[in-house]
This record gives structure tokens, C-alpha cells and sequence, in this order.
């Protein structure tokens, strides 16, 4: 068994210099998105009389309850807890995706493990180096988070951090062992992302029937197992043991799956082509590899889009006269009623997690050029613009194709106009597309540093996130492209300038990029 191991610390060393922004990114957000709610919320909810009635709003409401979970208590900690921790559980969960996926199936399919392990690297020691660099970005959240918050109550900081590092732990095993399952990265993540999202509505249905997260379906979800240790409120401790627990067993499968399978093989076969018909060019062809990712990411807006929306009135009821509260969504979401400034806020974050889509479906032309699947094509009667065309397409279209079905959600969700929320979620699409364009400049000029959009990107959501609640000056606010855009419904009159100019700004970062790509050796 040493021998399989053989080389793991060389390995880690590795992948923790490849993820050296990568990493600190994800940790930030993961950390930021429960460290920026006790100031917020002590500032806005300051009595407890103010948190008491919160605590019983919250868990009289259905909706919010499926959203946020049940609040188990009226301290500053517990509201946090309650306001973050399913989000920056998810948030971990993906960043441990990431990771895992990154260092395993993706090395594999690049050939690079393939090198390494003609040297002294032991059978199993790139799925450990990979889980252990998990570890760690696991391990700072709940550092971070433990002494972060430690000021309002040293057990339930330490119950909250633990409770998202083993989330993410736990999550990291499950994409180890999908990398042992597919022959693609984009596969294993697709499983896993299936996973993480069939764990939220198991949890969001469970607390919606039950307001105590005693629910079955609560129980079924490792999500519902993090809001039931309860930090801050009399903590379960012995629900840490169900993670142990599951990820020893995930692990034992996941070494056991890595051993009897061949470097680069899978237990999983992928089709060699299409089952039927024929692909008709390079269009076709993007939409064959990226359709999977569309439908996803699409029908995932449609489900969050009719939460949001069924969850509105019960947010106008939440804040009733709390001014800060109010003052809070209406920075998200613009002025007007309450309900239209919710709608408004939802519409804009749901686009900025749309950024999140088109960065990565622009990207796919990296990892088909590094996966050299490029080469091949480009070396025939395909041009380069054709192409990345194909594949730009994809992303720009279904980048709008995502926020329409998320619109459709809002409006079938609030039971409201359908039109008015779709039109509020494709006006932010102008500043989606900027963000999409910066990665296909990067890519195109800057190849080794594309992954920057994603920091980008997730900077973006941080900053459109929890920069009104943190009040945070209007300068800083506008770095962000969708805050020039006009927030619909109930923002007033409808500007034309700033939707044309950010469309503008994307169509010339866009043409740069491709002109860059024109001129560049491929793989260089």
C-alpha cells in the first residue's frame, strides 16, 4: 500500500501551486458568504424583540423555510447560520468539486498524468493528493469561519466550521469517486452536480412540510444533516459522526473503483458518436458537447427562478416595517414596492450566477484545445472563427436561453406577469455577455491565464451578493457591470444607453479575443 502511495506529497505540493488563486477564490466566497451576515443582521434586526418576531416569520413561511431552512434560535449566530449556511455549504461542496475533478479525471484526459505516472507515483497517489488538496481549502473555511465568528459563541463558530468543512469533504469524495465513473471532466462534474442539486430539493422539500428539520427528506440530504448540527443553538455534535461516517464509506468505494480501472478508462463507457442522425458542422458539433450543460443549467434556473418567485410575498411579509431590511433590497433591487424590488434583486442575481454558465461554456474551447480535440478539426477545411464561433454561439444564446427560463420561473412562481419577469432577467443580460467576453479575450490573448474569469466572475457575484448588505459605497458597487443596468420590474423608465453600451463593450472584447485567437499557435 506504500508503494500505491508513492509520491502523493510531490503530487499535493503540485496541485496546490496550480490552485493558488483558484483556491484562495472559493475559500473567500465560501468564508465571506457567512462572515458578512452577523454585522448586516445585527445592524437590522438590533433588538431582540426585532429577531424574535424574524425567527417566527421565518419559520411560519413555507417558502423561506425550502430556501434558507428552519431558524433554530433568535441570537445573531443562529440567524447567520440560518441565512447562509445552506449557501455557503453549497458553496463548498462545488469548490471541493472542483478541486477533486480538476486533479484527477482532468489530468487524465490532458495526458498529464499519463507523464507522471510513468515516473515513481504510486497507483493511488494522484487521488490522494487530490482529496488531500480538498482537505485543505476545506480545512481554511472552517478555520476562517470558526474564528470569524467565534466572537458570538466559541461551540456553535466550531460546530458551523466543521459543518461546512465536512460538507465539502464529504463532497470531494463523491467527485472522486464520479472521476472513477466517467471518461470526461464534464461528466463526473455533470454526476456530481446532479447530486449536490438532488441533495438541496430533498432538503428545501423537507423543510418546507416541517419547520424543525425532522423531516425524512431533511435527513436524506447531507445539506439537511449540516442545518441540523444546529450551530448556535444547543448543537448536535453527533451529527459530525454522520459525515465520518459516509465519508469513510465513499472513500473504501472510491480507492476500491481507482484500483481495478486502467489510467484513462472508465466504468462507464462514453458513446463513440451520435446514436443517430449526423452532425452537420461545427455548430452542430458545439451544440452535441455543450446541449448536456445547456438543458442543466437551464432547467436548474427554471426550479430556483419558481422558488424565488413563491417565496416573494412572504419576504414583503418578513419585513414588514424594518427600514434596513427594505433599504437592503431595494440596493439589490431598485426602488418601488417591496414585492417589485425582491423580484427585481432576484431577477439580477440570478444573472449573475448566469455569468457563472457562460464563463464556463466559453472555457470549453480550452479544454477542447487542451484536450486536443482542437487540433484534429482546425487541421481540416475548419477555419479558427468557425470554430470558436460554434461554440461562442452556445454560450452567448444559451446564456439567454438560462435567464429566460429563470424569468418564466419567477413569474409562474410569483403567479404574477410571466412577460415582466422574463424581460427583467434578459435586461441584465448585457452585463452576463461582458463577462463572457472577457474570458473568450482572455482565452483568445492570454491562454495559461483564462481561469481568471472565473475570479472575476465570482468576484462579481460577491460583490452583487453581500455588497448592499454590507453597505458597501456606491463607487465600489459600480465596479460590478450589473449595477449600470436598469433593475426591472419597478425601476421606473426603461434606459436604452447602458443596455447598448455593456452590449457594445461585449461585441468589441469579444472581437478582440477571436482576433487574438487568429493569431496565436494553438496549444500555446
Amino acid at each position: 500500500m506504500r508503494d500505491q502511495l508513492a509520491g502523493t506529497g510531490s503530487l499535493l505540493r503540485l496541485a496546490l501551486r496550480r490552485d493558488r488563486v483558484l483556491m484562495p477564490v472559493w475559500i473567500g466566497v465560501v468564508s465571506l458568504l457567512v462572515l458578512s451576515l452577523p454585522a448586516s443582521l445585527e445592524a437590522t434586526y438590533a433588538t431582540a424583540a426585532e429577531r424574535a418576531g424574524l425567527l417566527g416569520t421565518a419559520n411560519a413561511n413555507g417558502s423561506l423555510r425550502a430556501l434558507y431552512g428552519p431558524v433554530f434560535g433568535d441570537s445573531i449566530g443562529a440567524l447567520s447560520v440560518w441565512k447562509g449556511g445552506v449557501f455557503a455549504g453549497l458553496c463548498a461542496a462545488v469548490m471541493s468539486l472542483v478541486i477533486v475533478v480538476r486533479h484527477t479525471r482532468e489530468e487524465e484526459e490532458s495526458g498529464r498524468q499519463e507523464m507522471l505516472c510513468a515516473a515513481m507515483v504510486g497507483r493511488r497517489a494522484p487521488l490522494t493528493a487530490a482529496l488531500l488538496a480538498a482537505l485543505v481549502a476545506n480545512a481554511l473555511v472552517a478555520v476562517l469561519v470558526t474564528v470569524g465568528l467565534s466572537g458570538r459563541g466559541v461551540g456553535g463558530a466550531l460546530a458551523l466550521g466543521l459543518g461546512l468543512g465536512a460538507t465539502g469533504a464529504l463532497f470531494a469524495v463523491l467527485a472522486a469517486i464520479g472521476a472513477q465513473l466517467t471518461e470526461s471532466a464534464r461528466s463526473a462534474k455533470g454526476i456530481v452536480g446532479a447530486l449536490l442539486g438532488a441533495a438541496f430539493l430533498l432538503r428545501a422539500a423537507g423543510d418546507a412540510g416541517r419547520g424543525a428539520g425532522e423531516s425524512v427528506l431533511t435527513w436524506a440530504s447531507p445539506l439537511g444533516w449540516l442545518e441540523n448540527i444546529r450551530p448556535f443553538a444547543r448543537e448536535r455534535w453527533w451529527v459530525l459522526g454522520l459525515f465520518a461516517v459516509a465519508c469513510a464509506v465513499l472513500m473504501v468505494l472510491a480507492y476500491v473503483l481507482a484500483g481495478r480501472r486502467d489510467l484513462g478508462m472508465s466504468f462507464l463507457a462514453a458513446r463513440p458518436g451520435p446514436a443517430r442522425g449526423r452532425l452537420g458542422g461545427v455548430w452542430a458539433l458545439a451544440w452535441r458537447l455543450q446541449r448536456g450543460s445547456v438543458l442543466g443549467w437551464g432547467a436548474a434556473f427554471l426550479v430556483a427562478g419558481a422558488s424565488f418567485g413563491a417565496m416573494t410575498d412572504g419576504v414583503a411579509q418578513l419585513v414588514g416595517d424594518n427600514e434596513k431590511t427594505r433599504e437592503i433590497i431595494e440596493r439589490m433591487g431598485g426602488q418601488g414596492a417591496m414585492a417589485d424590488s425582491f423580484l427585481a434583486a432576484m431577477a439580477a442575481l440570478l444573472a449573475m450566477v448566469a455569468a457563472l454558465y457562460v464563463v464556463s461554456s466559453v472555457l470549453r474551447l480550452g479544454g477542447e484545445e487542451n484536450g486536443q480535440r482542437a487540433e484534429p478539426l482546425l487541421a481540416g477545411a475548419v477555419g479558427r472563427l468557425a470554430w470558436a464561433g460554434g461554440h461562442l454561439v452556445i454560450a452567448f444564446g444559451g446564456s439567454a436561453l438560462v435567464l429566460a427560463l429563470g424569468g418564466l420561473g419567477l413569474g409562474l412562481g410569483h403567479g404574477q406577469d410571466v412577460g415582466a419577469a422574463v424581460g427583467a432577467c434578459l435586461a441584465q443580460l448585457p452585463a452576463v455577455w461582458v463577462l463572457g467576453a472577457l474570458a473568450v479575450l482572455l482565452y483568445g490573448a492570454l491562454p495559461r491565464f483564462a481561469a481568471g474569469a472565473w475570479a472575476v466572475a465570482g468576484a462579481v457575484l460577491a460583490l452583487g451578493w453581500v455588497g448592499p448588505a454590507l453597505n458597501l459605497p456606491r463607487a465600489a458597487l459600480e465596479l460590478s457591470p450589473f449595477a449600470h443596468l436598469p433593475r426591472l420590474p419597478g425601476a421606473g423608465a426603461f434606459e436604452w444607453i447602458p443596455v447598448l453600451t455593456l452590449t457594445a463593450v461585449a461585441a468589441l472584447l469579444t472581437g478582440v479575443g477571436l482576433a487574438a485567437l487568429r493569431r496565436r499557435d494553438v496549444l500555446a
